[in-house]
């Protein structure tokens, strides 16, 4: 039986996941110590550097997961616009940034701050898990509160919320998102007549 190196087994863990996975479980997963698992990421990746790889293994929501070097975006901007699955209009990436700078927020806090109306642009980000609803606000009518998910961690490649950028950044962040995905209104996404808090739930 092939006996593989601690780097050689780490490397695998992570190729084969499809999320980020937190280094005790791929320490444990791995048979190692929480801080071998680490060393061998440090390792791995000293080496991907050496030979000029495009990738590295990053810490993103938590856990660690190959993503390719930012630098190489502007080669992947065309690929990014093809994948329809993903895309997010300008209406959605400006809601989203609102969602993670204001959390916990309700639908009419968001109205307030954009003008215009939110809930289809809310459905959309939820369905595509970005944010979720985490409650519900104590006052009249008790509105639902939103807030980001750990997709939406992976999605903007970050290891958790205190990395985001300050909010006085927000519109370079909507202006290199919209470089990467297609700036397009989805069907049921418009900002007027939208469904209301509970069929967005439906």
């Amino acid at each position: 039986m092939v006996k593989f190196t601690k780097d050689t087994i780490i490397e695998a863990l992570l190729f084969a996941s499809v999320d980020p996975v937190a280094a005790g479980k791929l320490a444990q997963a791995a048979g190692l110590e929480e801080a071998e698992a680490l060393a061998s990421i440090d390792t791995l990746n000293a080496q991907y550097e050496r030979e000029g790889r495009a990738f590295r293994i990053m810490e993103i929501s938590g856990g660690y997961q190959f993503r390719t070097l930012p630098e190489l975006s502007e080669y992947l901007k065309g690929l990014a616009r093809q994948i329809a699955a993903h895309r997010l209009s300008h209406a959605s990436l400006e809601t989203l940034a609102i969602v993670a700078y204001r959390q916990p927020i309700s639908r009419v806090e968001i109205e307030k701050i954009r003008g215009v109306s939110a809930s289809g642009v809310l459905k959309t980000l939820l369905e595509k898990r970005l944010i979720t609803v985490c409650g519900r606000a104590q006052v009249l009518g008790r509105p639902l509160l939103y807030g980001t998910t750990a997709d939406f961690l992976r999605y903007f490649g970050l290891a958790d919320l205190s990395h985001l950028p300050r909010e006085s950044e927000l519109q370079v962040i909507l202006s290199e998102q919209e470089g990467r995905m297609v700036s397009q209104v989805e069907p049921g996404e418009e900002d007027n007549g939208g469904p209301t808090d509970q069929q967005t739930l439906l």
